[in-house]
């Protein structure tokens, strides 16, 4: 399994005037502009941590996911949610040759926390001996700020506000309880084999 993200999240997107607010930074300096490069590598590295920790995408971007095979002829859950709509499945062969399925071939299971491409008939296309599919998905909860669930924000702010402060090595180690806790209702829970 290869999930790659085929499109950042813009740099217009980032909320650094919030966590500008949250550090309680000044504004009008001189250096402006280098500050907020700086902030802005701090938001991303708390988003791509907090992302990982709860297997979701804060803002909606695509994802492109390469399987050599199928965990499940039926369904594949996909990696990351909440899943906006499936844009293609594309079967690649040992050459190279691809095959784009139809979508009548499949559909979305767009359960927020478990999504799964299903097959719409008895299973999913078979893929080539020596080859791939690719499923290729839009996945976030939006692509502004404001769409985001408040309390994954929070940690978001809380986590790049931890690294900012202890850029020189030193840190509060007492803040990661906050962002765990805000963190923990979104986990995955996962019970028993293929749960």
């Amino acid at each position: 399994m290869d999930l790659r993200e085929t499109s950042p999240v813009p740099a217009a997107a980032l909320p650094l005037a919030e966590f500008r607010a949250h550090l309680r930074l000044g504004s009008g300096f001189s250096d402006a502009a280098t500050q907020d490069a700086t902030l802005a590598q701090y938001l991303r590295a708390a988003l791509a941590a907090v992302e990982g920790r709860v297997a979701r995408a804060l803002f909606r971007r695509e994802f492109v996911l390469h399987l050599t095979r199928w965990r499940d002829g039926h369904a594949e859950r996909l990696p990351v949610a909440p899943v906006a709509a499936v844009a293609s499945v594309t079967l690649v062969n040992a050459a190279g040759v691809e095959m784009v399925v139809s979508p009548s071939r499949y559909r979305l299971d767009g359960d927020g926390t478990r999504p799964r491409l299903e097959a719409a008939g008895s299973a999913l296309p078979m893929i080539p001996t020596g080859g791939r599919v690719e499923i290729a998905f839009a996945a976030g909860f939006g692509p502004d700020w404001a769409d985001i669930p408040a309390d994954l924000r929070q940690a978001v702010l809380m986590l790049a506000a931890q690294y900012y402060e202890g850029r020189d090595g030193t840190g509060d180690s007492d803040a990661g309880f906050g962002i765990r806790a805000l963190l923990e209702r979104w986990r995955d829970v996962r019970l028993g084999r293929g749960a």
